[in-house]
């Protein structure tokens, strides 16, 4: 086994190893070559190839989210390192661990007018859990180790990104056959999920409210047991709302949020209003239940997070500093279920729009709208579903979706960039069938996303090509605003039929009902290389199908 002959690198890779770190994404380069040795040389480890290193950071994304442990990126200075920031941030938010390995040139070489250089130290600090800068020098050693140490630490307990930024002076290339380095002492990431805080008088104000709502966002890494969640669904006070990126389901639970609210009446508001809202989770994706929640505030919002409580409804209360497992452990035996009407209300008319759901669906025109029903209905059992962000999540939220379908996103910053990646680096992580499906602006956007070497056969795209950004004409606002079309909507008569070619994806188009109907059997019958099925819908027509479509819910 060989070694790269800086003792930087056999410090961090002797480090991760210490941590279970496995899989390991490099982008080419020369000032990082001897974390490339490092890693790369030693069988401990699975190390990837991706040069666009934006692409790289969100395949990462994709591989930790499944794993729900460490995905190390590596690059080289200068301007690669600024690629990552759209991935960083998106795993700061949705709480996903990475560790991003820079190299960098030694001080004395920043500044000056040398190639490829740019100020490396702190330049995710608003974005990032833990920066650790580390100095090359025999007597920096344990230093570098503590710091190092600290940062994957950080990445393990905390579950989010950390940056290791290590300088290397030339040359860059010299390997050993053994190692140089001795760990000192090293203290190792430990999760602590104690939790004693004194919950009666929480217990007494929930026993004493009728109308107690339970808002779950996105939610996959730590399922909550199924006899809570059975305990708390059979609560008649209790009215448990979730989306699909919550994981969960339950007779007793509405999982198609806007679908419920948006024709609500000033009756059904004052009814819903209520008097306690609990909620864990990531980010919820519904707007139309945050303005209602900020505009009819209950009278108390606790929120269950280990790490942090967003104050989404302007009316945050209490934190839990803990996952919702052990809360509810310590909780539920201290509470008594009670005699209301608050859920049965809402689940009758949840009962209600899923009929006049099914019946609106018979007899719309080829949309997209009508192609998210077929596709979701056909999807194969025990997959895993990626959706890439703006209309393509939000048409997710009004189906339900069999249990055995496990449903991602990238929700933490909910941008458009990256999503093919993560889709790519979870169905790598994952080795289940992985469906992806994505708009065609999103899809054209990380078009890089599919030059790699790493794309599984049994992977699955499904674009839906409405010409533009959709979303912007579902959105409220004036849709003649001058050059609406051409710098909003951003229209374009673009196609991913050469791009499949180039990257060797076996490629399906429909345009009517009848030839999706038929395209689906095949596109999901055959395991023998990447597919995509591009779907071209009328741009002209798939916001009024939507908005007739909330009308016919009254």
């Amino acid at each position: 086994m060989k070694h790269s002959s800086k003792k930087l690198s056999q410090l961090i890779t002797q480090l991760c190893i210490s941590r279970g770190i496995d899989n390991i994404i490099i982008s080419p380069g020369s000032r990082n070559a001897p974390l490339t040795i490092g890693f790369s040389e030693n069988k401990n480890f699975t190390c990837f190839s991706i040069v666009d290193e934006r692409c790289a950071a969100f395949f990462a994304l994709g591989m930790a989210q499944q794993h729900n442990k460490p995905t190390v990126l590596v690059c080289s200075s200068g301007s690669a390192l600024l690629n990552y920031y759209p991935a960083i941030s998106e795993a700061f938010y949705s709480d996903i661990p990475l560790v991003v390995m820079s190299a960098d040139r030694p001080p004395n070489l920043i500044d000056i007018g040398d190639g490829q250089t740019i100020k490396q130290e702190n330049v995710f600090e608003n974005h990032i859990l833990e920066s650790c800068n580390c100095i090359e020098g025999d007597d920096y050693i344990n230093f570098n180790q503590i710091i190092i140490s600290s940062a994957l630490n950080s990445a393990i307990t905390r579950s989010g990104p950390v940056h290791i930024n290590v300088p290397f002076s030339e040359p860059l290339y010299d390997t050993s056959d053994s190692l140089s380095i001795k760990l000192i002492s090293d203290v190792k990431a430990n999760r602590n999920d104690t939790f004693t805080e004194d919950l009666s008088s929480f217990s007494k104000k929930w026993n004493n409210s009728k109308k107690k709502l339970i808002l779950i966002g996105v939610h996959y890494s730590e399922k909550l047991e199924e006899p809570f969640l059975d305990f708390l669904a059979k609560d008649e006070s209790v009215l448990i709302l979730t989306e699909t990126t919550s994981n969960l389901h339950h007779k007793n639970i509405i999982n198609s949020i806007d679908q419920l609210i948006t024709p609500f009446d000033n009756f059904d508001i004052e009814k819903f209003q209520p008097e306690i809202l609990l909620t864990y989770g990531g980010m919820v994706i519904s707007k139309k239940i945050k303005a209602l929640l900020r505009k009819n505030k209950p009278k108390e919002h606790w929120h269950i997070d280990s790490k942090k409580a967003l104050d989404t409804y302007f009316c945050l209360s209490h934190h839990f500093k803990t996952n919702p497992t052990v809360f509810f452990k310590q909780f539920l035996p201290l509470t008594v279920n009670l005699n209301s009407n608050y859920q049965s209300f809402f689940i009758n008319k949840r009962n209600d729009r899923r009929r006049k759901h099914r019946a609106y669906i018979d007899q719309i025109v080829f949309s997209d709208l009508y192609v998210f029903s077929k596709l979701i209905n056909s999807l194969p059992t025990n997959v895993n579903l990626q959706l890439s962000n703006s209309s393509t999540i939000r048409y997710a939220q009004l189906f339900n979706f069999k249990a055995d379908i496990a449903v991602f996103c990238n929700r933490g910053t909910s941008g458009i960039d990256g999503s093919t990646s993560t889709a790519i680096g979870a169905a790598v992580a994952s080795e289940k069938e992985t469906v992806f499906i994505t708009g065609d602006l999103s899809f054209l956007y990380d078009s890089n996303a599919l030059w790699n070497n790493y794309i599984p056969f049994n992977f699955k795209i499904i674009v839906i090509n409405n010409g533009g950004g959709g979303i912007f004409r579902i959105l409220p606002g004036e849709k003649n605003t001058p050059n609406f079309d051409r710098f909003i909507e951003t229209k374009h008569d673009l196609s991913a039929e050469y791009l499949c070619k180039m990257f060797d994806i076996k490629y399906f188009v429909a345009t009517t009902k009848r030839e999706l109907e038929d395209s689906l059997p095949l596109f999901f019958g055959i395991q023998n290389k990447p597919h995509l099925l591009e779907v071209f819908t009328p741009s002209s027509l798939n916001d009024q199908v939507l908005l007739d479509y909330f009308e016919y819910l009254k």
